[in-house]
């Protein structure tokens, strides 16, 4: 049982950390795993998904087994445990930069420099910026808190719980490999594929949790629960589908629609119809709205490891 306090007391620790704190601002960790995966790109690249998927295994299988190696290093320390478990999801953690970016961009919306707000814009998501007007960029900024806290907080809480340090650095670097390398262009279709569909397996349950509890932690819980079940399942995302669809009905707003990634346009359905526009006052209710869920997602997850590991017992 002391591990499993252990990892309690850290997850805990390391999600104060980043809510205080942010980011680390030099030596970021991902960062560093983002610059180690690239160059295992550069020389692995072939446009076959055989390849991607050594590049995958490589690359996250190498930081997971970090993670065991660190874990196992500390297991005789209740005090050195929590530590590095804390270290952990600090790093992996990226709620409070989520925060930070889209306030931001709301920010310079409010003040109704536009230039501005495109130039933040791309910190967020890859969006092309220059054709999209305040309503639009504010739409963006919602749909990106929506699919971030799945991927930047709850997902790693998640896996963090079901493997400890593993899981979060695991789980972290899937995502990042799959921001890297498992979008659709011509280069990477192939070879991202491995890092695309392991994204999907690995997110599926945080994305589950995120939009549960966005229900609960919502304005309007009936309003996610109905978005959720109409329109989740029209996204082309099976995991950005539930999240962004909860977040629409729990905020009362309408998601989705006409966008452009890299000069590609796509016609995405809409989630929440009944909803109205996305208006510039409802990016800080995302935000709030993202926090709750990730203040909530500690507690199910931390909770829910105590539990499990009890009953093995």
């Amino acid at each position: 049982m002391g591990a499993d306090r252990s990892y309690a007391y850290g997850a805990a620790a390391g999600l104060l950390g980043d809510l205080l704190l942010g980011d680390p601002q030099r030596m970021h960790p991902v960062a560093a795993f983002g610059r180690a995966a690239g160059r295992v790109e550069r020389a692995l690249w072939h446009d076959h998904r055989g390849w991607g998927a050594l590049h995958t295994l490589v690359c996250a299988g190498g930081a997971t087994a970090l993670g065991v190696v660190a874990a196992r290093a500390v297991r005789p320390s209740f005090t050195g445990s929590a530590a590095l478990t804390a270290a952990a999801t600090w790093a992996v953690v990226g709620g409070t930069s989520l925060a930070r970016e889209a306030s931001a961009v709301g920010r310079a919306l409010e003040r109704g420099d536009l230039t501005a707000a495109r130039a933040r814009l791309p910190h967020l998501c890859g969006r092309d910026p220059e054709a999209l007007d305040a309503d639009a960029i504010a739409r963006a900024v919602v749909e990106s808190v929506a699919e971030n806290t799945s991927d930047a907080v709850v997902g790693a809480l998640v896996w963090g719980a079901v493997a400890g340090v593993p899981g979060l650095l695991g789980f972290r670097a899937v995502n990042t490999l799959d921001a890297m390398v498992g979008h659709k262009s011509s280069r990477l279709r192939r070879f991202g594929w491995a890092s695309a569909r392991l994204d999907d397996v690995a997110g599926w349950p945080g994305a589950r949790l995120t939009a549960v509890l966005a229900v609960l932690a919502g304005d309007d819980p009936r309003g996610a629960v109905r978005a959720w079940r109409a329109d989740a399942h029209r996204h082309p995302s099976p995991n950005a589908g539930p999240v962004e669809a909860s977040f629409a009905g729990a905020l009362g707003v309408r998601l989705g629609g006409t966008l452009s990634y890299g000069g590609r346009v796509e016609h995405r359905p809409v989630l929440n119809g009944t909803g109205r526009p996305v208006q510039v006052a409802d990016i800080g209710r995302a935000v709030r709205l993202s926090r709750r869920v990730g203040l909530l997602a500690l507690g199910v997850t931390v909770a829910g490891r105590l539990i499990g590991k009890g009953r093995d017992r």
